[in-house]
This record gives structure tokens, C-alpha cells and sequence, in this order.
């Protein structure tokens, strides 16, 4: 049994037995029937059912037979609150959809509408398995307080401009504003904060410079969008003579604190830099399909050594935040791109949504994995179901066929926030009627 150092404890608050455990370990470790033992908030034993049951009593035991035991997948980047936006302008080009439909409706948000849109993207998220997500948006604090309540593990921090936010006017505001937050939540269990200029075309470069500063300064990650797609490249060599990635190089921003979302229209130079200055990378592939932004070259970012994460951008521009639907659509898009059949293998697929995620988002060690010491956030897939059978390999069916309705329990910090699909930090149909309710507002 791989059990934690602390071998005279035998008390645990949670013991999950008898499923499949997937550890996404260094050794890739399976256990089954396995067992995993929980307290206060971390992992302090995983192994064989016998072991792990004969070693601890707690207060609550899961049976899991016919379930995969995995890492919780990790979301890292999104607007979670976009919920409130979803199937609102769609079929659009990135630009059009921005600003002529998705800025004038933010212009209306309210600290309200917010709080209540993460939730709803809190209760998709817990849903389909994921349990750490990156958000961007408005009104940050609460989604702060949101993904608190919900019991998420969240990285968040407030969209910057260089014109005025309808939430902080004036940009000054905005920085002190993001400032503030750092503060506020740099001892919580769950919730750390970012620096996020929204991106190089609505950043000037003074402005981004002073965001990398903060984001130093405070040793928090610095987030922005980057090479969304060809006409965003050509604006930026516009306006400075140089490709984004390589615009940001020439101000000193290039760094492994950066996590630069999208990099969808890279050349030669843009993968070198990326790669030699440690910059995570988050893929979006849905969003970048719908928007007919084009399609990352992840499969040569992997190869140079670039540590590329996965997300589902907005509900705005997606529509959902089910990440085994991302999963599948991401390793067969780059099969169908490179017309080769083995590149993204659905194990790769699956650690860029867990251990890569964690990596990008400062949470390296700490979740991605199921090993003594992490933090336990983990779900149970049920793979008792017609489209999972047989089994031969777990994770190809995780990549291919799995559905985020398949998660029967999620797990966040040790606590069980989703049983039996059933939702145990919010309700549901209130936080449904909510949002419905603001959808008349932003319609009429």
C-alpha cells in the first residue's frame, strides 16, 4: 500500500473502495480493486482495497465498485459567470461577437448577476468532474465568493483594460482593485488570485507592464489572452511592429508566471520563445473551433517541451464547461489536423487536464494526482454504463467516451460536494431560476 508517513493514524473522515484508481502518478500507478483514504482535506493513503481498509476506520466509507477513482480535472480557463451569456451571439466572428455583442452586454453586469452565474458554472463544473477551474471576468470577488460556497478550487483575478470597466472604472481602480483581492485571499483553502490583462490589443503596453509588476511583486501568475487568431496577429504587428508573443518578449512579460490562453496563430519564433521562457499555455479547442479562430499547434508546443493545459473558455463562446466533451473534441481535432491517427493519445489528452492544469495554475504537487500528501480532489467516474463497456484501456474511454453526466461523486479539499449526482453545497434549481431570471432581463 502507498500510504502517508504517518503510519500510527488509522482514523480517516473518507475512504473510497473497491473502484479503479487511477493515481496519474509519476509511475502511473493502478490500483484495482483500489482504495483511497481521506483526512483533513488531503490524501493520506492510496492502494489496494485490502490494504487501505484493513489500515483505516472513517466516518464515511464509498463503495465504488464498477467506478474509475481519478484526479478531479482541472479547467484553467474560463469566464465562469458567461453562463448567464450562453447561446446568446452566436455563430460569429471573435471580433464581432466581442464588440458588438459580448462588451454591450457587459456594460449591464451586476455584482448579482455574477455571483449567481458562477454558481451555475460552479454546478456544471462539480457535474462533469471538474474540481479547479481559471476564471477571467467581471466582479471578481464574487466569483471569489462563489466558487467558495460551491466548495471549488478556483484561480481568479479581474479582467483589465485599458478603457473603463463596468465594474472598476477607470484603470487605476482596476489594478488597485486586483491588488485588494491578492490580499484578501492569499490565505485561503480554495481560492488564489491572478493578475489578468484581458489582452495585447486592449492593453497598452504601459499597462501590461505595470500588470507584470503587480503579478511579481505579489508572486502571483499573470494571465491574458494571446494570439487568439490571424487577425488579432496582424492588429498587434500593426500597432508595434511585432507578433504578440514576441511583442510581449520585447517587454520583458515572457516568463513561466505567464499563462498565455489560446496560442492559436504561432510561427517558428513564437513556439521557440514560448518553450525557451517556461510559459504555460492553455488550449481552448471548442471555442477556438466555433469562432473559427483556427487550431492551436499543441501537438508541436508538447514536443518542444511547453506545458500546455486545457479549458473550455466562456459558456459565450463554447457553450458548456463539460471538460470530458473537451477532452474528446481536443485529441480528435489534432488527429484530423495532422492526418495522424497517434499524436494527442488519450493519456496525454488526460494529463493535460489534470497534472498539466494543476501545473499552469501554481498547484503543482499539490492536485493533478492521486498520491499521499496531495490535496483530495478527485472524482468517480461510474463506468457502469452501456457506452463504457467493455473496458479495455480506462483512459481511452475517459477521453472517447466518457460524459461528464458519467461522474457519480466529486470531491474538493477532502469534501464531498457532489453525491450520488446530487449537489451538496448549493441548490440547484434555485441558482437555475436565478439565472433564468436575469436571461429576461438581458433579453428584453
Amino acid at each position: 500500500m502507498v500510504r502517508s508517513n504517518e503510519a500510527e493514524s488509522t482514523t480517516a473522515d473518507l475512504l473510497l473502495l473497491n473502484g479503479l484508481v487511477l493515481t496519474l502518478d509519476d509511475r502511473d500507478q493502478r490500483f484495482d480493486p483500489g482504495g483511497v483514504a481521506i483526512r483533513s482535506g488531503q490524501i493520506v493513503a492510496v492502494g489496494p482495497r485490502e490494504s487501505v481498509q484493513t489500515a483505516f476506520r472513517a466516518a464515511k466509507t464509498l463503495d465504488v465498485t464498477g467506478c474509475v477513482v481519478m484526479p478531479g480535472l482541472v479547467n484553467a480557463h474560463t469566464h465562469a459567470a458567461m453562463t448567464i451569456f450562453r447561446g446568446l451571439a452566436d455563430d460569429l466572428p471573435l471580433m464581432e461577437w466581442l464588440h458588438q455583442h459580448i462588451f454591450p452586454a457587459e456594460r449591464r453586469l451586476t455584482e448579482e448577476w455574477i455571483y449567481w452565474g458562477t454558481m451555475l458554472a460552479c454546478a456544471e463544473m462539480i457535474l462533469s468532474g471538474t474540481t479547479t477551474f481559471c476564471d477571467m471576468y467581471l466582479f471578481e470577488h464574487k466569483v471569489a465568493e462563489a466558487a467558495r460556497d460551491a466548495g471549488m478550487r478556483a484561480l481568479v483575478g479581474e479582467v483589465l483594460y485599458d478603457f473603463p470597466s463596468p465594474h472598476y472604472g477607470p484603470i487605476e481602480n482596476g489594478l488597485e482593485f486586483t491588488e485588494s483581492l491578492i490580499h484578501r485571499w492569499r490565505d485561503d483553502p480554495l481560492v488564489r488570485i491572478a493578475v489578468e490583462p484581458h489582452a495585447l490589443y486592449t492593453c497598452s503596453p504601459p499597462m501590461l507592464q505595470r500588470c507584470f509588476e503587480l503579478a511579481e511583486r505579489c508572486e502571483v501568475p499573470l494571465i491574458t489572452h494571446v494570439s487568439e487568431n490571424q487577425a488579432e496577429v496582424e492588429e498587434i504587428i500593426q500597432r508595434y511592429g511585432h507578433r504578440p508573443v514576441a511583442h510581449l518578449e520585447r517587454l520583458g512579460m515572457l516568463s513561466p508566471r505567464l499563462i498565455a490562453d489560446h496560442c492559436v496563430a504561432l510561427d517558428d519564433q513564437d513556439l521557440e520563445l514560448l518553450a525557451q521562457r517556461g510559459v504555460q499555455v492553455v488550449h481552448n479547442p471548442e471555442s477556438n473551433m466555433k469562432l473559427a479562430s483556427g487550431i492551436a499547434p499543441v501537438t508541436r508546443l508538447l514536443a518542444m517541451g511547453v506545458n500546455v493545459a486545457l479549458g473550455t473558455d466562456g459558456c459565450a463562446s463554447n457553450n458548456d464547461l463539460d471538460l470530458f466533451g473537451e477532452m474528446d473534441t481536443c485529441a480528435k481535432l489534432h488527429k484530423a489536423a495532422t492526418l495522424d491517427p497517434t499524436v494527442l493519445p488519450a493519456a496525454t489528452v488526460l494529463r493535460m487536464a489534470t497534472r498539466n492544469g494543476a501545473k499552469a495554475l501554481g498547484w503543482e504537487g499539490k492536485i493533478g494526482e492521486l498520491s499521499p500528501g496531495r490535496l483530495a480532489d478527485l472524482i468517480v467516474v461510474d463506468f457502469g454504463q452501456p457506452h463504457l463497456t467493455p473496458v479495455y484501456e480506462p483512459k481511452s474511454h475517459l477521453v472517447y467516451a466518457a460524459r461528464g453526466s458519467d461522474v457519480r461523486h466529486s470531491i474538493i479539499h477532502g469534501r464531498l460536494v457532489m453525491e450520488d449526482r446530487r449537489l451538496l453545497t448549493m441548490d440547484r434549481d434555485e441558482v437555475m431560476q436565478r439565472v433564468r431570471t436575469f436571461a429576461r432581463t438581458i433579453k428584453s
